[in-house]
């Protein structure tokens, strides 16, 4: 487990926010600071202190205004933290001149984020992804400080979560030690891995759609439950931890819904609010499965009290991934934890099913949910196949939604929607509808 160093327990870390009256977010200061606080809990820090200061706009050259970097070097005398972590990002110049300021190291959230990225990447592509994002927002941050960075304590990607210092885990003290030309040539063989890797999941995907199976993509804020739910669903064994992030690393399996409709189900790495830009780009091959996605899952924790707002935070990154418009299912999940379930409002969000993930309350109605809105992205298809082909028959309840189905002299008649991928394969054998009743045209060539 990460984040206890070995000789001296965990790192006592202060944390610091502004309030800023050009901040456009729905989260307030506070609560923001309260969620920088789980994220320095689950990077290993004891958190000792909290400080919010109201600003007009942060300080250029120490974020902080004067007095409050005073007050918080006495904090540091008094106190004893050896970390002070902002919640927001900092300037190299801002990060430098804290430094000098405090006798303490400075980082900021999503320094914060990084670490417990490489932390918890466990696959190959999630260490390349992770130190890609790292070394990339590091690379500005090494001139002039060359010196203090390689007394740094640090680990590799492969080791991490092993010991070291908050925010300085994943590349390690010997990455930061070599020249800015070293550290391009190293951005640019991760760059070349993850493109290869890149073409490597597109080309599953390919695959994948060659099955014609619809695929369902489960999001959320980090923490929501994804993975319990899709566990749930899946009957799989995804890492499941009262952490952010603990899991980053996408998992697929088929899932049958009601009707014997199948389906690919994905887990993908949660959504926080201020996301990394870098962290965005490095993940992009992970966050494709949510662009092809057929249909979203979006789980919800209904029993935190910024529910809407974590809801709106996910909104916000499918719309910078052009996937906010994709068909959704909304899993109002943790409903075990509220004093009285019922409630809770689904009317808030699209096609929303109330769920209890840990208890397995209300999977059966998520599964039909899910069911029917795969289905309303499939084409409506009357067909009546000859017996000779009961593996059509069978294709159809495993790739489609039947509705109706009847035993007929001529064969099977099936009523319901398909991927319209395999429409062509039923073109022989369609139905069309004429004064209520069904006829059977002439067999196209």
């Amino acid at each position: 487990m990460i984040k206890q160093r070995t000789t001296e327990g965990p790192e006592r870390a202060f944390l610091v926010a502004v309030a800023s009256e050009r901040q456009e977010t729905l989260w307030s200061a506070e609560d923001s600071l309260n969620e920088l606080e789980a994220l320095a809990k689950t990077a290993g820090a004891e958190v000792v202190g909290k400080m919010l200061q109201h600003l007009r706009h942060p300080d250029p050259a120490t974020y902080l205004g004067k007095g409050k970097v005073q007050e918080l070097a006495a904090l540091e005398q008094e106190l004893g933290f050896e970390l002070v972590i902002f919640d927001d990002e900092l300037s190299p110049s801002q990060q430098r001149n804290l430094e000098k300021a405090l006798n303490a190291r400075v980082i900021d959230r999503t320094t914060l984020i990084l670490d417990i990225f490489a932390q918890h990447a466990r696959t190959r592509e999630g260490r390349l992804q992770v130190e890609l994002a790292q070394l990339e927002y590091r690379l500005p941050r090494l001139s002039g400080r060359g010196i203090e960075l390689s007394q740094q304590a640090g680990g590799s990607l492969g080791a991490a979560g092993v010991g070291g210092a908050i925010g300085v885990r994943g590349p390690g003290e010997t990455r930061l030690e070599i020249d800015r030309r070293r550290i391009r040539n190293r951005l640019a063989e991760l760059r070349r891995e993850l493109e290869e890797v890149r073409e490597q999941r597109t080309l599953h995907r390919r695959q994948r759609a060659a099955l014609t199976m619809p695929v369902v993509a489960v999001v959320g804020y980090t923490n929501a439950g994804k993975s319990t739910l899709f566990n749930a669903l899946s009957q799989a064994d995804v890492l499941v931890e009262n952490k952010l992030f603990a899991t980053l690393d996408p998992t697929t399996r088929r899932v049958v819904l009601p009707g014997n409709q199948e389906v690919l189900l994905t887990d993908t790495v949660g959504f926080i609010q201020r996301l990394p830009t870098r962290l965005v780009a490095a993940f992009r091959a992970t966050l494709e499965e949510v662009v092809d996605a057929d249909v979203l899952l979006e789980v919800v924790d209904v029993s935190h009290e910024n529910a809407i707002e974590q809801s709106e935070t996910v909104n916000e990154v499918l719309r910078e991934l052009e996937a906010h418009e994709k068909p959704r299912v909304t899993a109002l999940n943790k409903i075990d934890l509220l004093p009285d379930p019922d409630r809770v409002d689904p009317s808030l969000y699209p096609n929303a099913v109330v769920v209890s993930a840990l208890r397995g309350w209300g999977l059966e109605a998520l599964r039909e949910k899910l069911a029917q809105v795969v289905a309303e992205q499939m084409v409506p298809l009357q067909v009546l196949v000859p017996y000779a082909r009961g593996d059509l028959v069978e294709l159809f309840h495993r790739r489609g939604r039947v509705e109706q189905e009847e035993h007929r002299a001529e064969g099977t008649l099936l009523v319901g929607r398909l991927p319209s991928a395999l429409a062509g394969y039923y073109a022989p054998y369609r139905l069309q509808q004429r004064r209520g009743l069904l006829r059977v045209p002439s067999v196209r060539p």
